[in-house]
C-alpha cells in the first residue's frame, strides 16, 4: 500500500519538528486525545464487563435461575423434583420455603427475607454455601431452629456466631393477652457475604423449620432450578408450566434482576458510543494538523511534483505522517487502558481509604469490578486505527491536488 518513497519522506514528516510549532502541538494533542479515547474506552468496557460478571456470579449465583412454585403447599417435593430433573437444560433441584419477617438482637432490628432451604441441595443451585463468612452451612439442619445471616443483616444487628436473635412474623396469633405477632428464637449458625445487596437482604434456615413457622409441616413452597443456560430461563419455565399443568407456576430470574442486566447491557452500548467521540475528536485532531502540515509544505509538495513524484505518491506520504501519529495514540492508549483496567479496582478502594468514602453503596456490588477481555481490546483498537486512518484522506487528497507552478511561485 505504501512504497518505499512515501513511507519513508512519511516518516520524515512525522518526525521531524515543524517550522511552525503550533502545528507540532496540534499534532501531539492529536495523539493524546487518542490515547485518552482508547485508554478510557478499555477501562470503561472492563468495568462494565466486571459488572455483568458480578451480576451473573455473585446476584445470580446467590437468586435462583427458575422457581417453580405449587399453587397449594407441595407435601412430595421430591417427587416434583424427579420430574423436573429430567427436563433439558435442568442441572439441579433443591426445595424452598420463603417467609418475611424482622430479626431482632439486642435492640437491633432489620427486616429480611426467609429462605428455608435444605442445605445439601442448595448447594446444588446456589452459590451461597461457598459464601461463607463464618461458620457452616450445613449446620442448618431440622430442628435445630438455626439460622445463615448475610453479612449486612449481621452488621446491622450487630450478631454473631452463637448469638440468639429473634424472627418476627408479620402473622398475628391470638392469645389471652390479645392479637400478638409470632416469635422464635434462632441460633446464629453462620454469616454469608457475596459482597453484594444480597448481603443485606437474605438469612437461610431449614426448610422444615421454616415449614413449621407457616404451620405446614412436611410441605415446602416449591422448588428452585438452576439452568445450564441461564438465559433460557423464560423460555424453559414456560414450557414447565405447560408440562406440569395449572398447579403449578414458574418465575425466573429476569422478572426480578432482569431489568438491572438489561439496563447494563444498554450502559455499556451507550457507554462506548459516547466516550467513541472523544477519539472522533482526536481525530478532528488529526485532520486540523493534517491539513495545517500540508499547507506548510506546500513547497516541498511542488518540489517532489516537479521531480516526479505522482499525485498518489504525494497523498501516500501524508496518509503514513497521519497513520503513525494515529498508531502511536493508539497504541499508548491500549497500554495505558489495560494498565488502568487492571488496577481500577485498587485504586477505587484506595480512594474510598483516602477520603473515607464509599462510592458503591448505591449498586449491588460494594466495590468497583473489573475484566478485562481482548476481544473489546481488539475491536476498540481496530476502531481507533480506523478513524484515524479515515481522517487522514482529506488532507493527503489536498496535498495530491497542489499544483506545482502555484506553489512555487509565492516560494
Amino acid at each position: 500500500m505504501f512504497r518505499p518513497f512515501s513511507l519513508y519522506v512519511g516518516l520524515r514528516y512525522t518526525g521531524a519538528r515543524a517550522r511552525n510549532s503550533f502545528i507540532s502541538v496540534i499534532t501531539l494533542i492529536s495523539a493524546l486525545g487518542l490515547m485518552l479515547g482508547v485508554a478510557v474506552l478499555i477501562t470503561v468496557l472492563s468495568v462494565m464487563n466486571g459488572f455483568d460478571r458480578e451480576l451473573q456470579t455473585r446476584i445470580l449465583g446467590m437468586v435462583t435461575h427458575l422457581s417453580v412454585y405449587g399453587r397449594e403447599p407441595v407435601n412430595d417435593w421430591q417427587q416434583l423434583a424427579d420430574q423436573i430433573e429430567g427436563y433439558p437444560g435442568v442441572e439441579a433441584v433443591a426445595p424452598f420455603r420463603q417467609l418475611e419477617g424482622m430479626l431482632t438482637f439486642d435492640g437491633n432490628v432489620a427486616g429480611a427475607l426467609i429462605s428455608g432451604i435444605e442445605p445439601e441441595a442448595e448447594r446444588q443451585v446456589s452459590i451461597v454455601g461457598d459464601m461463607m463468612w463464618e461458620g457452616d452451612f450445613d449446620a442448618l439442619q431440622s430442628g435445630s431452629f438455626g439460622v445463615v445471616l448475610g453479612y449486612g443483616v449481621a452488621r446491622k444487628l450487630d450478631a454473631e456466631l452463637g448469638d440468639k436473635v429473634t424472627l418476627v412474623l408479620p402473622e398475628a396469633t391470638v392469645s389471652p393477652a390479645g392479637v400478638m405477632p409470632r416469635f422464635k428464637r434462632f441460633t446464629v449458625v453462620g454469616i454469608f457475604r457475596a459482597r453484594a445487596e444480597v448481603d443485606s437482604l437474605y438469612a437461610y434456615v431449614n426448610v422444615e423449620d421454616a415449614a413449621r413457622l407457616a404451620r405446614q409441616p412436611g410441605s415446602v413452597e416449591g422448588v428452585h432450578l438452576r439452568l445450564n443456560d441461564l438465559f433460557a430461563a423464560p423460555q424453559v419455565g414456560w414450557e414447565l408450566q405447560q408440562s406440569l399443568g395449572y398447579g403449578y407456576y414458574t418465575s425466573d430470574w429476569t422478572r426480578t434482576h432482569g431489568n438491572l442486566f438489561q439496563a447494563i447491557k444498554m450502559e455499556k452500548t451507550m457507554m462506548t458510543l459516547l466516550l467513541s467521540f472523544i477519539v472522533a475528536v482526536a481525530a478532528f485532531n488529526i485532520i486540523s494538523s493534517q491539513v495545517m502540515l500540508v499547507t506548510e509544505k506546500r513547497g516541498n509538495i511542488a518540489v517532489m511534483r516537479t521531480l516526479g513524484a505522482s499525485p498518489g505518491g504525494i497523498m501516500r506520504i501524508f496518509m503514513v505522517q497521519g497513520t503513525v501519529v494515529g498508531m502511536v495514540g493508539t497504541l499508548l492508549g491500549t497500554v495505558l487502558g489495560i494498565l488502568l483496567a487492571d488496577n481500577v479496582s485498587t485504586l477505587a478502594q484506595w480512594i474510598e481509604r483516602t477520603f473515607n468514602t464509599h462510592l458503591f453503596d448505591a449498586y449491588f456490588v460494594n466495590y468497583l469490578p473489573s475484566e478485562l477481555q481482548w476481544s473489546d481490546v481488539g475491536i476498540i483498537v481496530a476502531i481507533a486505527l480506523l478513524i484515524s486512518f479515515s481522517a487522514t484522506l482529506y488532507p493527503s487528497w489536498r496535498a495530491s491536488r497542489v499544483h506545482p507552478a502555484e506553489a512555487l511561485r509565492y516560494e
